[in-house]
């Protein structure tokens, strides 16, 4: 056979070709003309669809407008004016830059451009593609300052493609999701989304920090902003805030998570695992976390020229963002205390709360600390565990030093305190042990349940937490080095990250080109596989630049240490042991959670109370 004859492909064929990877339905293009319209500094933005997007898309702002000398370069692949050399890719600051995606959507699509750079309509002019050369026919219309793309007709010269779009509201929903993210991105700028001719989303532009707030209300909704925290930090020229859903409005599905990357929707793997880690201890097996963030560095620092669709990045330095973004979380989550959420009337569950919820505005928590030696007026025994010495607590113990006395104890006098008018602390004071398992406790707000087994878990899991850090991991010298051949990858891995290992407790020499020794593992991984550990972790090394894997089996000892050593169910407490329990959840790290993530406490407002007996009516 003869080999066949290279030609040059007709421009359209390779516009098609290229539309395969920028276009593959039709909110794919409004999230290219979006970026193109917040590029040239538009501030309202319309989007109008009809059938999802498929039969039109029309979209309109009023930014600085295509020149008409520049509209048949508009529709030319590898026509740009956001860079000039090599030294813009390395460090570029706008959404797009490729230059090919009007091309590409022109090239399966009626494609109309009309634009205008002055204030005087009749200035305007509209740009065609037509032919199989796609020559690009310009002729004036009038238009105001700004510019409106009118796409028709999606994918009507290419059927193969049209048969694998979705139903109307399927493509409609993934449309209305891409201009969500935008709208979260970009604040100050207003979105007006319609579809079938009706308004579905209006989003006024702001620049305060309460608009920003209202923007985040507007796309997430209520619930996410009643239980949620702020997040805000800045550190080693990197900058991270927005906002995080507290491990009780956790969701089946990862359907309430955005990340923005200097204002750029994406969706990282380190990223992910940062998250994924932070939340590894407070969240229920199998649940997403819920948060809006954004993260802004210096642009010379990520690389957004990755993927022709500018969904991912990567970082320059990927275990610096990954440390950055683990740590900011991590001590978020585990700072909120049961005192900062006391006030609202939400129920801590695994899905919204059917009861009525009160708005706790997007605000920072404040007098937040770290752990029990943190709290206001703690002392710390020799035993090192924690009592509360102020007039909020009236138990001289901590529940650790009580919950396994035998034998009654007197009646404490918190409840008449709270009777005398005196302050009541966040989970307020102990009233009965419901069927030998749950604390009723009644507060300011109402009344409080607590789950005395799973509270004490999460406490008695922190405590051997904080030994482990303060004490470090104790070594074992296994008395045969287990040799493990390494692939090259893996080797690579190890290579690189060779220091990370001894802060994991492993001690690993390099044994020949592909293979290593490990001599000393910690002692609480004595009966675990060494061997399936260190490959897990250097195959963490190698996608994310960091790994957890040692450290998240040590928690998991840990928690099942705490669980054993916990508050059985149908062991009669006292009055003073339970509300010894309340002031120890008051200022243990994670309280809301259980070490397997299910909540341990929950919130009955007055007027929830007064709901379930119709009173007031």
């Amino acid at each position: 056979m003869s080999a066949p004859k290279i030609r040059q492909l007709d421009n359209r064929l390779a516009n098609q070709i290229a539309a395969g990877e920028v276009v593959e339905r039709p909110a794919s293009v409004v999230k290219e003309l979006l970026e193109n319209a917040i590029d040239a500094h538009a501030r309202v933005i319309t989007i109008d669809i009809e059938e999802g997007g498929v039969k039109r898309i029309r979209i309109t702002d009023n930014g600085v407008g295509i020149a008409e000398e520049d509209l048949t370069l508009a529709l030319a692949r590898h026509a740009t004016s956001k860079i000039a050399s090599i030294d813009d890719l390395e460090a570029v600051a706008t959404l797009g830059f490729r230059g090919e995606a009007l091309a590409s959507i022109a090239s399966v699509s009626k494609l109309s451009i009309t634009s205008n750079t002055t204030d005087l309509p009749a200035n305007g002019r509209a740009a065609y593609c037509e032919g199989r050369d796609m020559q690009v026919s310009v002729s004036p219309q009038a238009h105001p300052l700004g510019t409106t793309l009118d796409i028709r007709d999606l994918f009507y010269n290419t059927p193969a493609r049209r048969k694998f779009l979705r139903t109307q509201r399927t493509e409609y929903v993934r449309i209305e999701e891409v201009v969500k993210r935008t709208a979260l991105a970009h604040p100050d700028v207003a979105f007006v989304l319609s579809h079938n001719g009706k308004v579905i989303h209006r989003l006024p532009a702001g620049s305060s920090d309460s608009d920003l707030q209202r923007r985040v209300i507007g796309v997430c909704g209520d619930a996410f902003a009643h239980q949620s925290v702020v997040i805000d930090r800045v550190a080693h020229g990197l900058s991270l805030r927005g906002w995080v859903g507290l491990p009780t409005f956790s969701r089946a599905q990862a359907d309430l998570q955005y990340f923005f990357v200097n204002g750029r929707v994406v969706k990282d793997k380190v990223i992910t695992h940062a998250v994924r880690q932070a939340y590894r201890d407070v969240l229920y097996g199998g649940r997403h976390p819920a948060y809006a963030l954004f993260l802004e560095l210096d642009a010379n620092r990520v690389d957004v020229n990755v993927h022709p669709t500018k969904h991912e990045v990567r970082f320059r330095d990927s275990r610096s963002v990954h440390g950055f973004v683990f740590s900011t979380l991590g001590r978020t989550l585990a700072e909120v205390r049961p005192g900062d959420h006391a006030n609202d009337a939400t129920v801590p569950a695994l899905e919204t709360s059917s009861f009525e919820q009160v708005p706790m505005g997007l605000e920072v928590p404040r007098n937040l600390s770290v752990g029990a030696l943190d709290y206001p007026d703690a002392e710390v025994s020799s035993s090192g565990t924690s009592t509360i010495s102020d007039s909020r607590a009236q138990t001289p113990q901590s529940f650790a030093q009580t919950a396994f006395s035998r034998g009654s104890r007197p009646l404490d006098a918190a409840p008449m305190a709270a009777a005398s008018g005196e302050e009541v602390p966040p989970l307020g004071f102990a009233v009965a042990h419901l069927h030998g398992a749950y604390v009723v406790a009644q507060n300011a707000n109402g009344m409080v349940l607590v789950d005395a087994h799973a509270a004490h878990e999460r406490i008695t899991y922190e405590r051997l937490k904080s030994a482990r850090a303060s004490h470090g991991l104790a070594r074992q010298p296994l008395l045969v080095p287990i040799s493990l051949h390494l692939s090259s990858t893996e080797m690579a891995s190890f290579e690189e990250f060779s220091s990370a290992f001894d802060s994991l407790g492993l001690v690993i020499e390099i044994a020949g080109e592909d293979s290593v020794l490990i001599r000393e593992i910690p002692v609480i991984l004595a009966r675990d596989n060494a061997e399936q550990l260190v490959r897990d972790v250097l195959a963490d090394l190698a996608e994310v630049g960091h790994s957890d894997r040692l450290s998240a089996r040590i928690d998991e000892i840990l928690a099942t240490m705490a669980c054993h050593g916990a508050v059985r169910a149908n062991r009669a407490l006292s009055i003073g042991e339970m509300n010894a329990l309340l002031r120890d959840m008051e200022v243990t790290q994670n309280s809301g959670q259980c070490n397997h993530g299910r909540p341990t406490w929950v919130q009955l407002s007055h007027d929830e109370l007064d709901k379930l007996f119709l009173r007031g009516r």
